[in-house]
This record gives structure tokens, sequence and C-alpha cells, in this order.
């Protein structure tokens, strides 16, 4: 009797510890209704951009670059005389960090979708304020530009794909690569006249380096002897208010009075109608100077 009980308890924990180990097993397995995202696998039109920057302006083109996979393109795939978003997916977007020519027609700093009208013989190319629109959604009235070119033959690429090509410091072509097909658009700048814009704004702010060093040396206890000859190179370079009643302080600061209030004076004269003195810095200067008058009389 007692070996049948023995033997019976010995099952039982058998038993218990089988479930045990098989609910462990399945404890460190991933339930079978657990929801999982797809796995992630190339994509149709997988998303291409290119960049190129020409003399001083950034051109940039997002688009999804299509595959031919043994199709015929022009014609068939892509059909003649239609709007077509030139890619797939999105439509195909060119932006410009200045304003630029777009073929022989002008064009403000911006981003645009670009769209095409494929034909045998031309190609309608259109840059639409529309970015983010359909071929369905397209609206004309959003046209920038069109420009019409020819379109020419190439090396065949599998993947539809855009580069720059030709890139000089005022011009490049945007071409346009897919199947044998090459469509080139024409890229210009004028990058002298940017050029000698930069220069003259740099030239312009340049007194602007010695006036903050006089400034810091005023506020912070400094050379009173450095400040000044700072703040009359500052003055040379482009006469401001600014600069003017920092001479002022410190000469103010040097206890010659007289001199500061002639440079406060010169200071309301130039600072008269512009908006950052007479918002903010008018009743400052204008109290301190008449302090100075007291002290002086």
């Amino acid at each position: 009797m007692r070996r049948n009980e023995r033997g019976a308890g010995a099952r039982l924990r058998a038993g218990a510890a089988g479930m045990m180990v098989a609910g462990l097993t399945l404890m460190g397995l991933p339930a079978a209704n657990a929801q999982q995202g797809p796995p992630e696998l190339p994509q149709l039109s997988p998303p291409a951009r290119v960049d190129q920057r020409v003399g001083l302006t950034d051109f940039t083109v997002k688009y999804s670059s299509p595959a031919v996979k043994d199709r015929k393109v022009w014609g068939e795939l892509v059909p003649y005389d239609k709007l077509w978003r030139t890619g797939a997916n999105q439509p195909t977007t060119l932006q410009a960090s200045r304003d630029f020519r777009f073929g022989d027609k002008p064009v403000p700093a911006g981003t645009y979708a670009l769209y095409t009208i494929p034909g045998k013989g031309s190609w309608t190319v259109i840059l639409n304020s529309a970015t983010t629109a359909s071929v369905n959604d397209y609206d004309a009235a959003k046209d920038v530009v069109r420009i019409v070119v020819k379109p020419g033959s190439a090396d065949f690429r599998e993947r539809m794909t855009f580069l720059f090509a030709d890139t000089t410091d005022d011009t490049a072509s945007l071409d346009l690569e897919w199947e044998k097909r090459r469509v080139s658009i024409p890229l210009a700048v004028d990058t002298a006249t940017q050029a000698m814009a930069n220069i003259d704004t740099t030239l312009n702010d340049s007194w602007r380096p010695h006036f903050s060093s006089a400034r810091y040396l005023l506020d912070n206890g400094g050379d009173l002897n450095r400040a000044l000859e700072l703040i009359d190179t500052s003055i040379e370079i482009k006469a401001v208010w600014w600069n003017h009643w920092v001479r002022a302080q410190i000469l103010a600061k040097q206890g010659k009075r007289a001199d500061a209030i002639a440079a406060g004076e010169q200071a309301q004269k130039l600072g008269a109608g512009d908006r950052v003195y007479d918002n903010f810095f008018k009743e400052q200067v204008t109290t301190t100077i008449a302090d100075w008058k007291k002290k002086r009389s």
C-alpha cells in the first residue's frame, strides 16, 4: 500500500514539473495572435534627392524613382501629351535658395512642384506653387512658369534619375534620365550680383565689430582710451546713432562732459526716425544728456 502511495505521489510531482516546464516554454514564445509590423522591404519607387550649389544658390530636387521593369515607358507607362508628376508617389519638387531662371523665365526663390507633359518631339516642363497636389488636383492657375524643351537620347537607365550637369558659377543643367531618354532643363543664377550684394552688406556692417568691442570695454570697466579708439574707427567706417551714443558715454566716463554732450546730440540727430531709437532709446538718451548738462553748469 505504501509503495502504491509513493508511486502515485511521484507521478503527481512529475506531472506538475512537466506542466511548469511547458508553461515556462510557452511564456518564452510570442503569442500566436500578437500583432507584428510588416517586414521592411524594398519600395517599388524609392524616394531620392539630389542637391547642387550653383554659385551661391542651393538647389534640391526630391522625387520618387520608378523602374522600367521590362515595360515600355514612353507613350505607354508615361503617356504622351498628358500631365505627369515626373516620378512616382508624391509630386517631384524643386527647391531654390535664391531667385533663379528656369529656362529663360525668372522664378523667385522657393519650393515648387515639377510637372511635365511629355511629347514625342518636345516636353512642357512646369513649376507649380502647390507642392503636394496630386495630378488630379493640379491647378494650372498656380503655375509659376512653363517652358518647352526637346528630349534627347541617353544610355539606358533602369530607374528614373535626376542629376545636375555642366555646372558653373552661373548655370547648370537639371537632367531627367530614364530608360533611354534624357530631358535637360537649363537653370541660371546671377551670382555676380548676389556676390556684390553680399560684399556691400558686409562692408556696410563693418562698423559693428569695432562698435561691439568698444561697448564691451565701456560696459565692463575696460580701457576707455582703447574703447575710444575703437568707436572712432567705427564712426569713420559708418556713422550711426549707435556708435555716436557709445562714444558719448565713453567721453562722459572720462569726465569730458562737453565732448560727451556733443556726441550725444549727434546720436540724437542720427537716431531721429529710427524705429529702435525712437521706441527704446530716445527717452534714455534725452534724459542722460540733460543730466550731463546740469552737472556741467
